[in-house]
């Protein structure tokens, strides 16, 4: 699948995607690319954030497909069963935030607890770091195997984020478009 074949729906977490983030980069840079925003992005309320997954996926013009970093990629997995059948073609996903985690995890965010296991019902990947101070790897794994979803190592890479170093991820970026192509 191109870029051009579907639409690419970014799915940020918790405080959206500042402007160096990966996600904002490949908004501006993937023509076809746009942001599902959220109404509240400092409190998320996980049935407003589901919602907006549904009715954005829903309102697509072409198949999607689905790019969540942190809180956005826990809020895709509750609104997996509740999008059209066959809408979206496959979930590139970042960084699972362990909401079932009380020292790391804000409490707000812990609202999105627990982290739902159902498979999803697309082809997915789960991109997770070894150092994520969010979620330990071997959480990241179980749940991506709950999921149906490859797993992708990372390795030293913390949260994936503009702190940790990833504001472009060129490496993200080519492992997005073998993951489109898989989709073909």
């Amino acid at each position: 699948m191109k870029t051009s074949d579907c639409d690419i729906l970014i799915v940020p977490g918790h405080d959206n995607s500042g402007e160096d983030h990966w996600q904002s980069r490949w908004e501006r840079q993937l023509s076809t690319a746009q942001r599902i925003v959220q109404e509240n992005w400092d409190a998320p309320d996980k049935d407003a954030w589901v919602a907006r997954i549904v009715r954005d996926v829903a309102q697509a013009q072409k198949p999607v497909v689905l790019v969540g970093h942190s809180l956005g990629v826990v809020a895709i997995a509750y609104a997996a069963p509740l999008l059209p059948n066959g809408k979206v073609r496959g979930a590139f996903l970042v960084s699972l935030p362990d909401v079932e985690r009380a020292d790391t995890i804000p409490a707000i965010d812990r609202a999105f607890a627990p982290i739902p296991r159902e498979p999803l019902p697309f082809p997915s990947v789960l991109v997770a770091s070894r150092t994520d101070p969010h979620c330990d790897y071997a959480k990241a794994e179980d749940i991506s195997y709950a999921w149906g979803s490859a797993i992708v190592d990372a390795g030293d890479a913390g949260h994936l984020n503009t702190q940790s170093g990833h504001g472009p991820w060129p490496e993200g970026l080519m492992r997005f478009a073998g993951f489109l192509k898989q989709l073909s």
